[in-house]
């Protein structure tokens, strides 16, 4: 059995996810690529990480690849999380977890409705819904791209106020329209489109899926996505565990072990653990140049793996969240040595956690000039998750 020691599975990771000067990218899409998908649920990530990763990038080159060229696309995929895809990736991600994730969101909607009464049995329910998503994509194809609101106004069903958390202390109220966008999205039917404000603005405008893809997505067969998704997994987080896959992409652990058998992956030794390799891709890497780089919250590197100790060390409390987010992260040579956050001022301030030396706090401070002259005095707020620990004592 071959052995991949922590040296060597950082130097694959600074050159599959292009975070080493020489691996950097031109275009988001090629980074988006690299890396499988960028997360998206906090929409400023997708920029800064994108940047961290190119050669040159700006608010102009994610929105043009996302927007106008759209060669990258958002959608819920695994974990029913928010993602960033190429077109050649999403078909592959809709089918391997999208399709899941509709099939429990349409029985969530389906079991509120029944709540408020639209038709008296369940096939009435179902008919009823029917002819409301019928009604949301008409409207959405006479607008072009319009707002949950904007939809919800224009047929009644879609103002249909449905009760969420009943009888929590938490109850609310939502318009069908805006839970119906998510399904239809998670059901590769619409896509978020441009945000209605600035590129960190959280609500987005809607925009039937053909506007990206004219013949709608490609077709896969669930159990042959996952077998797909789980080899380009390989490729770009590899080597890594069946637990670091089953955590990644939200599957049971039978649907591991089926895309996995499929595969035929090779086990290599990581330091004790039995790790997992395509048998193409066993080559030893070699080292990149020192690099550092300044990571977003939620960004798809350290959160591609469930076992993190190889690159993140006993610093995990400081900067993850109590519900299992990494905050903004500072890197030096394929390993997790502190944080960033803006100050009170929108100042990047960094903080390391450990003695790197002089040459690791240059390369640091070149890539935060670089990020701020990026970020041209714009605030980055924590959208969908907690502050950290290390983020609460920088703003401070």
């Amino acid at each position: 059995m071959r052995r991949i020691g922590v040296a060597e599975r950082r130097a694959r990771l600074a050159l599959r996810h292009r975070l080493s000067a020489d691996a950097r990218a031109d275009d988001p899409a090629e980074v988006a690529r690299s890396l499988l998908a960028l997360h998206g649920t906090d929409p400023s990530s997708v920029y800064v990480g994108a940047w961290a990763r190119m050669r040159d990038g700006r608010v102009a080159d994610v929105e043009r690849a996302l927007y106008e060229d759209r060669s990258l696309i958002r959608l819920m995929g695994m974990r029913r999380t928010v993602f960033v895809t190429p077109l050649d990736v999403a078909p592959v991600l809709q089918a391997a977890c999208s399709r899941a994730v509709a099939a429990r969101e349409r029985r969530l909607v389906l079991g509120m409705l029944a709540e408020i009464g639209v038709a008296p049995d369940a096939a009435g329910v179902a008919v009823w819904l029917a002819e409301a998503e019928a009604a949301a994509l008409r409207a959405l194809r006479a607008r072009g791209e319009a707002t949950a609101a904007e939809l919800a106004s224009d047929d009644p069903r879609l103002g249909t106020e449905l009760v969420m958390a009943r009888g929590k202390s938490y109850e609310g109220r939502q318009k069908l329209a805006s839970r119906l966008l998510l399904l239809l999205a998670a059901e590769g039917q619409v896509v978020r489109a441009r945000p209605r404000g600035t590129w960190t603005s959280h609500q987005y405008r809607w925009a039937p899926l053909t506007d990206w893809f004219p013949g709608g997505l490609t077709d896969w067969d669930t159990q042959d996505a996952q077998t797909e998704l789980a080899r380009r997994w390989l490729r770009t987080f590899g080597p890594g565990t069946a637990d670091d896959l089953r955590w990644w992409t939200g599957w049971t652990k039978t649907q591991t072990t089926r895309a996995l058998t499929e595969l035929g992956p090779v086990e290599v030794d990581l330091d004790g653990t039995t790790g997992l390799l395509l048998p193409d891709d066993v080559e030893e890497t070699a080292p990149p140049e020192p690099w550092a780089a300044l990571l977003p919250a939620l960004d798809s590197t350290p959160m591609g793996w469930q076992h993190r100790g190889w690159f993140l060390g006993d610093h995990g409390p400081q900067l993850f969240d109590r519900n299992g987010n990494i905050g903004p992260s500072l890197w030096w040579n394929g390993r997790i040595v502190g944080g960033w956050a803006q100050d009170g001022r929108g100042e990047i301030v960094c903080r390391f956690l450990e003695d790197v030396g002089t040459d690791a706090r240059a390369a640091v401070r070149i890539e935060a000039e670089r990020l701020a002259a990026r970020l041209r005095g714009v605030r980055l707020t924590a959208r969908t998750r907690g502050r950290t620990w290390l983020e609460e004592e920088l703003a401070g």
